[in-house]
């Protein structure tokens, strides 16, 4: 066999090129795709809260994103729209929540029946996808219930001492009229025994 000549490439720098543009593609593939973080996966909040499902995703180009909601009351889809365009926002929710261009979306006036599963789903148009969940607990103030009772015992308490005013009430007409009667039957006695002294 015979030596190369002088000045010209060896195959291996054509191999080490080759072996860098393949590696290079395929950092560029595993860049594709969706992520999608969630910061509080967990949260916790009263009646008449409002609440902010936070979101961050990343991907190339402009996905669509989907909010889901499951609980034992049932499911439904609560708004689906890409960023920079109008989200399509479900009718039990129109009023109760707002999107954001980074995925979250929040809900105003929290009840109990809000409780459950939230699932968002990022899809990029190249068909990658990727899921999230955020549990939601709401729960009711113990403190207005105390609040409810409270009230309810004062009324109750300004009805019992309406009504103790209205017996004792009735009980000076009642010994007034008993004042009244008596002292007419004692100046009614008093007439007969002058009329039988007069008689006598």
């Amino acid at each position: 066999m015979r030596p190369p000549p002088r000045g010209t490439r060896q195959p291996c720098g054509l191999a080490l090129g080759l072996l860098a543009l393949c590696l290079a593609a395929a950092r560029a593939l595993q860049g594709r795709g969706v992520s999608l973080y969630i910061p509080q996966a967990a949260i916790n909040a009263t009646v008449e809260e409002d609440i902010l499902l936070s979101v961050d995703y990343s991907c190339h180009g402009v996905p669509t994103i989907e909010w889901r909601y499951t609980s034992s009351w049932g499911a439904q889809k609560l708004v689906e729209w890409r960023p920079g365009t109008q989200a399509n926002i479900s009718r039990s929710h129109r009023d109760r929540l707002c999107t954001f261009d980074n995925g979250s979306i929040q809900l105003f006036s929290v009840g109990v029946r809000d409780s459950g599963y939230y699932v968002i789903t990022v899809t990029e148009r190249l068909g990658g996808s990727q899921l999230g969940t955020i549990v939601l607990h709401v729960s009711e103030i113990l403190y207005e219930d105390l609040h409810f009772v409270a009230v309810f015992l004062a009324l109750l308490a300004a009805a019992a001492a309406l009504l103790v005013s209205l017996l004792w009430l009735c009980n000076q007409c009642a010994c007034k009229f008993q004042r009244k009667r008596r002292h007419k039957l004692q100046e009614s006695a008093a007439e007969e025994v002058e009329l039988q002294d007069v008689e006598c």
